[in-house]
């Protein structure tokens, strides 16, 4: 018994060694060989925070996807612009509901709203955020608890009220926007630092968690990490070399979004470069990677 065990984990082994090194030089030719890109038509696809920036724009490419929008924000007056600009592309493709989505109430009962009135979600985009910015001794607890919960919390509601449904029908997408500052941090943004971060740890928790529990399922999950982009989310990024780093426009990472969705992937950087940077430095000792922060001098300034 104990031989068969001992050549079971040999083979074991060695099956591990050669699905690693297939995986890895399939990821390789996929570098210069890329997937065929999903047909996205058809889809229903709900986005929190549609009411402006990143949001807006994410409405507007899965419109001229072909797909059905669901605009969530409760910001009523601009999501029912994000929900006009959408039907200008195509009639009739995009609706809009007013959901504090930090209330776990409202969620499930915008998720039985909206599949009585549009059908089962088979995309699910957690977009919506807020990002104070100052000292983390000048943040009240209010603030706080806001920034956890519209930036993580929320996503456990939409996840609890949508992800039934994907599992039924075997199929899905959920997109988590996280960030570069969910990479790494830097001053004045612990809050929604610690928000992001949490965003990339539950995501590739969940990825695993339907690898190991619903193989059956092809659900695909993506994490978003972009870097500083032009909306009224953001403050005045501060840095030493600003033209290495621009702030990217929302169109831009909206249209990234759906070309990685449509490719497959599971987690990017928006720009893509950032990916290998950033992973790299963790390579470092901690001092090393501070030397470089403090010559780049890049922070968030205060809005106090």
């Amino acid at each position: 018994m104990e031989l068969y065990d001992t050549f079971s984990t040999i083979f074991d082994f060695l099956r591990m060694i050669l699905m690693f090194h297939y995986e890895l030089f399939y990821a390789l030719y996929r570098l210069f060989v890329p997937v065929e890109l999903k047909n996205l038509k058809g889809e229903i696809v709900l986005i929190t925070g549609a009411g402006g920036g990143i949001g807006r724009q994410l409405t507007l490419e899965y419109v001229k996807q072909g797909c059905k929008v669901i605009c969530v924000d409760i910001d009523e007056k601009n999501n029912a612009l994000s929900v006009k600009q959408g039907n200008a592309i195509t009639t009739a493709s995009t609706i809009g509901y007013k959901c504090d989505i930090t209330n776990r109430d409202e969620v499930l009962a915008l998720a039985e709203k909206v599949k009585k009135d549009v059908g089962n979600v088979s995309v699910l985009i957690n977009n919506a955020g807020i990002m104070p910015t100052r000292s983390i001794l000048q943040h009240t607890h209010e603030v706080i608890q806001k920034v956890m919960d519209i930036n993580l919390m929320s996503h456990f509601w939409t996840l609890e009220a949508f992800l039934p449904s994907m599992y039924e029908k075997k199929q899905g997408t959920v997109i988590a926007l996280s960030s570069v500052l969910g990479i790494f941090g830097m001053p004045n943004t612990v809050p929604y630092s610690a928000s992001k971060f949490a965003v990339r740890g539950y995501m590739e928790a969940l990825l695993s968690e339907i690898i190991d529990y619903r193989p059956d399922a092809k659900i695909q999950c993506l994490t978003v990490c972009p870097s500083w982009v032009n909306t009224n989310l953001i403050h005045t990024v501060k840095m030493k070399f600003p033209k290495l780093f621009p702030a990217l426009s929302p169109k831009y990472v909206a249209n990234q979004i759906v070309q990685a969705h449509r490719r497959g992937q599971r987690e990017i950087t928006i720009p893509w470069f950032y990916a290998g940077i950033l992973h790299m430095l963790r390579l470092f000792p901690y001092k090393c990677v501070e030397v470089l922060r403090q010559f780049v001098d890049g922070k968030v300034e205060c809005d106090l």
